[in-house]
């Protein structure tokens, strides 16, 4: 799965979901043919980017060539079950990627439209936010 090999801080605070920011970055279809583009604001865990990673590449059936355009880099924390209120903040849990609308999650090429369509639908039940498929 994805993690950073190290973070600047352990812990970070939850931050605020900015549902109308449009994401300035990473919007555009750069390196593949074809994208997939989200449409709503979400955090994306590791663990959703890499069942998306594979349904892609089972489907294509390791043709053509995927980019992975986000990287899971703010630790969550969770405290352990059943304990009381107090005695300060969990230990980091997993890592997520903050989405906001706009961005280009993966990208595809290499392969028929068709195909990528299908592909990226697939990828697309695996994640939590709203997605577009865009052509380049």
């Amino acid at each position: 799965m994805l993690m950073p090999r190290k973070v600047k801080h352990r812990k970070w605070h939850k931050g605020r979901s900015r549902n109308r920011a449009v994401s300035k970055a990473g919007n555009q279809v750069s390196f593949g043919s074809y994208g997939l583009k989200s449409l709503g604001s979400s955090w994306i865990t590791a663990r959703q980017i890499e069942a998306a990673r594979r349904a892609m590449t089972r489907y294509v059936q390791r043709g053509g060539k995927i980019w992975i355009r986000i990287f899971p880099d703010k630790p969550v924390t969770q405290k352990g079950a059943e304990t009381p209120m107090g005695k300060g903040k969990g230990a980091v849990d997993h890592f997520v990627f903050n989405c906001q609308p706009g961005r280009m999650i993966f990208e595809i090429d290499g392969v028929s439209q068709t195909v990528a369509r299908e592909a990226m639908t697939l990828a697309a039940h695996k994640l939590p936010v709203k997605t577009k498929f865009i052509v380049k």
